[in-house]
């Protein structure tokens, strides 16, 4: 975040019809200020209730050459930047204090003051004069303020000014407002790339536009990242119902296999996970007549000895596994050691961890009937 600008006054001006960029200025100089006359007083704003209030000690000049009655107790209470102009020494003694506020409108000024007296802006002021009493409230270190107006502002964001209030949030410090309107940015940028705040943006500011374009670059990365994940999530997740369907047709078997020493004297009923326990009940009826399953030619056997490598490296029962080659697998596996097989050891560990915590969704009483039935022995063979 940007270090504290110092005391000063917010100057607001047009660089086209439909934008508004607002600088910190320097430090006050000296002004003549102009005089207001009697006719005006009628026009000023009290925030003081003379029964409980002293006089007001303090002027609010502002651009309209109005000026706004208040306490410099009240004043230097509530903003620390106020307390150090009432405090600073001044050049020109007179009895009269005056407190420059320019470059906003009257009423913005007047909105502030209030909320400095009562710490309240109703909605309506800040729908018309947020982005003014944003600024306000950063300059003059109103951090209540603050909060509130850039809540407002960032409920108003449109594609047309979206360009002008990220300026403003840089500028004020104003990280979550800074956030919500890059986000808006990526969202609509064609949109936002035909607006004027864009192009003037696009002509002066260089840096910010490459701000804006490697955060959008950031946020498609994201995008694909988090997208990449999940389909790898999917993925160890239909393995690792797989690796429970394989273990449920090897030991109480499904509508069409089963373990060959269970009389099949009825048919059995789909079980819960019978969309994979279909295709893998076909895929054991054919490794089981394929000729070619040995020597690699045939695909779907590939699949299958895949499989049934996969269960036996995340099988941690020894020998009580009723599925088929699990035992020669893992002494496979012990007399090998293979280092090299990095990317198998990193799919074993992730369907090992989707297996863990889909069992953990599972009730109490079902997760105890699974490990019961998997401590069930019997040989390792099919029932086609």
């Amino acid at each position: 975040m940007r270090s504290q600008i110092p005391i000063s006054h917010v100057v607001i001006h047009r660089t086209s019809h439909k934008k508004t960029i607002v600088y910190l200025m320097e430090e006050f100089h000296d002004t003549a200020f102009p005089t207001i006359s009697d006719d005006h007083m009628s026009d000023h704003l009290h925030f003081s209730n003379q029964n409980s209030l002293p006089k007001p000690d303090v002027q609010i000049l502002t651009s309209n050459g109005l000026r706004i009655s208040a306490h410099t107790g009240i004043l230097a209470l509530v903003s620390p930047v106020l307390e150090n102009v009432i405090e600073r020494p001044r050049k020109h003694h007179s009895s009269e204090k005056i407190i420059p506020i320019l470059g906003v409108p009257c009423e913005a000024v007047s909105a502030f003051i209030h909320f400095l007296y009562s710490s309240r802006c109703s909605e309506e002021e800040l729908e018309k004069y947020g982005i003014h009493l944003l600024a306000l409230s950063h300059v003059y270190l109103v951090p209540q303020l603050k909060h509130k107006c850039s809540k407002a502002v960032g409920q108003r964001l449109t594609v047309e000014n979206v360009v002008d209030v990220l300026q403003l949030a840089r500028l004020c410090d104003s990280p979550d407002l800074y956030l919500k309107c890059m986000r808006m940015l990526s969202s609509n940028f064609k949109a936002v790339e035909r607006t004027e705040g864009w192009k003037f943006m696009h002509e002066n500011d260089p840096f910010l536009e490459l701000e804006i374009l490697q955060f959008i670059d950031e946020a498609e990365s994201r995008k694909k990242r988090t997208r990449r994940h999940r389909e790898e999530q999917r993925l160890y997740i239909e393995l690792s119902e797989a690796m429970d369907c394989l273990e449920h047709i090897c030991t109480e078997g499904c509508t069409t296999v089963g373990p060959c020493d269970l009389e099949p004297n009825k048919r059995r009923d789909p079980c819960d996970k019978f969309s994979i326990c279909e295709g893998l009940q076909l895929l054991i009826k054919h490794f089981a007549k394929c000729k070619n399953r040995v020597n690699g030619k045939c695909s779907r056997c590939k699949r299958m000895w895949q499989l049934l490598r996969l269960h036996s490296s995340i099988c941690y029962q020894t020998d009580s596994c009723r599925v088929p080659l699990c035992r020669q697998f893992k002494l496979k596996m012990q007399l090998e050691k293979k280092g090299g097989e990095t990317l198998w050891r990193l799919l074993v560990k992730k369907v090992a961890s989707a297996r863990a915590m889909s069992s953990l969704s599972l009730p109490k009483r079902k997760r105890e009937e699974l490990r019961e039935t998997m401590h069930d022995h019997g040989i390792r063979n099919f029932r086609l």
